[in-house]
């Protein structure tokens, strides 16, 4: 059976309304809590792919995402090994900082419903061709500016970048197919979370829009198995360490 690692950064934000489409799709996941102290894994070849799942706080709050530049080196493991990997909300943030972006404190909460829209780099892109006109809930914290070489696939209407695929493999979505009306709900009820001042209003037209973001869902796993593969089961590989070492000009 296929497995899936899963970073996960709040209690409230799960793979939600993905878990049921990959669950019919026979793959697995393990979940990972890096924000209880859990470690990552140290062996990542037990794993066919990751998911990194949202969070509520910048990519540059150390204090409150410690394991930060952890799991950008597990983004590099996976991609080196030709894994998929797939980051939502915050995730989405650490793959575009892992690809090179300058990640921002501000602004500290970005979220909404917006229409996405495929650029140039987009064409022919499974997920942008799906997304294309469709209204998206974008919420994340902080924000990450993308390096020339990496193309937004989908933007919004004010030009701001929504979903990224700079590798192969690897997707970076700053939206939400994940989410699910009672998962904003836990977000509220949460004592550690961050959420914006709005939510509440969020929540009621997240409500008015639960028919279309279920189509959303259903449109985003669609594409990722077909873009990223994720029916295949990978052989297992080698421990990789996370550690990296250093070595001295002299190799040694």
């Amino acid at each position: 059976m296929k497995n899936y690692l899963v970073i996960q950064h709040t209690y409230s934000e799960f793979l939600g309304l993905i878990e049921t489409q990959l669950e019919k799709r026979d793959i697995g996941f393990s979940y990972y809590r890096p924000f209880t102290g859990q470690d990552l894994p140290g062996n990542v070849g037990q794993f066919d792919g990751v998911f990194f799942l949202a969070g509520a706080w910048p990519t540059t709050d150390d204090e409150h995402n410690p394991a930060v530049e952890g799991e950008l080196n597990l983004i590099q493991i996976f991609e080196k090994a030709r894994r998929p990997v797939i980051g939502i909300g915050m995730g989405g943030l650490l793959v575009a900082q892992a690809h090179g972006g300058t990640p921002k404190a501000e602004p500290m909460h970005t979220a909404k419903f917006v229409t996405a829209h495929k650029t140039e780099a987009g064409e022919g892109d499974e997920l942008a061709e799906a997304m294309d006109g469709r209204r998206l809930l974008v919420m994340y914290n902080g924000s990450v500016e993308l390096p020339d070489d990496v193309k937004p696939i989908l933007v919004d209407d004010d030009g701001n970048w929504l979903a990224i695929h700079p590798e192969e493999s690897t997707y970076g979505l700053l939206f939400r197919p994940e989410m699910k009306p009672g998962m904003l709900e836990d977000i509220i009820m949460e004592a550690d979370h961050n959420p914006p001042e709005h939510i509440g209003e969020l929540l009621g037209e997240a409500r008015m829009e639960w028919g279309g973001m279920q189509e959303t869902t259903d449109l985003v796993v669609v594409a990722l198995v077909k873009e990223c593969d994720l029916m295949q089961e990978r052989h297992k590989m080698p421990v990789f360490s996370l550690k990296v070492e250093m070595h001295d000009s002299d190799g040694e």
